[in-house]
């Protein structure tokens, strides 16, 4: 279980987390939203390591969260890769690097999954899409199993198509391989529809906290009754019956 205690993160002078508090078991989804700047990424770079927290703890089953690698999915595709290597080996050195032994067929199941073909992986990240280098991002989280996968707009380089197949191809996995995964996302629709639990961050503190059920029909403050009705409007998320 990913579990975050009274976490604050500073930038500066400027406290950017305020009081974080969360929990995320094994085999779920917790979806954040919020508008920019309203310290998402930041929560992210807490929990890889990148921003060490000026109070709090930020542990995975009481240990250090640094014993057990997260996997990320970066917002920005190409800037995920080493631009001079391929996309073949930037996937497979971290799994070399760790020593893990992968299971016969895996990079060719999720390569099929992700309508990746497998020579696609031979090119430079610049030499392919956004949207395939997107997929190669979430390739590269997924191969090695790990426990916790954090996804910053996993889907954004994606056309609506793609977006529903990739979502649900990451949703099967969960269920079939137990990691936990957290993801950043504008799209409250896409929330809703993958997380088990919805955090609402609003100028660096969470505004609420509820079941993806419970948040979609009756959200409890007034600026996430206000998100809601603008998902609502724009045809992001259906009103309830």
């Amino acid at each position: 279980m990913l579990d975050l205690r009274n976490v604050r993160v500073r930038r500066g002078r400027r406290e950017t987390l305020h009081d974080i508090s969360v929990s995320l078991p094994a085999g779920q989804t917790l979806a954040v939203v919020g508008e920019s700047g309203a310290g998402k990424s930041t929560l992210i770079a807490a929990i890889l390591g990148l921003l060490k927290p000026s109070a709090g703890q930020i542990t995975w089953n009481g240990a250090s969260i640094q014993s057990i690698r997260p996997a990320l999915v970066m917002q920005e595709p190409r800037a995920a890769f080493n631009p001079v290597l391929s996309l073949r080996r930037s996937i497979m050195e971290p799994v070399a690097a760790q020593g893990i032994a992968l299971a016969d067929g895996r990079l060719d199941r999720l390569c099929a999954g992700l309508e990746l073909p497998l020579d696609l992986l031979d090119r430079r990240p610049t030499e392919v899409s956004i949207g395939q280098a997107q997929r190669a991002g979430i390739l590269r989280a997924l191969i090695a199993s790990p426990p916790l996968i954090l996804f910053d707009e996993p889907l954004s380089a994606l056309d609506a198509v793609t977006q529903k197949h990739t979502a649900r191809l990451i949703s099967d996995l969960q269920k079939e391989e137990g990691f936990a995964a957290l993801i950043v996302t504008h799209d409250l629709g896409y929330a809703v529809a993958h997380g088990d639990q919805i955090a609402v961050l609003k100028a660096g503190r969470i505004e609420e906290i509820a079941d993806a059920e419970t948040f979609a029909t009756n959200p409890q403050s007034a600026y996430c009754q206000s998100l809601r009705a603008a998902a609502i409007a724009l045809g992001g998320l259906e009103a309830a019956a």
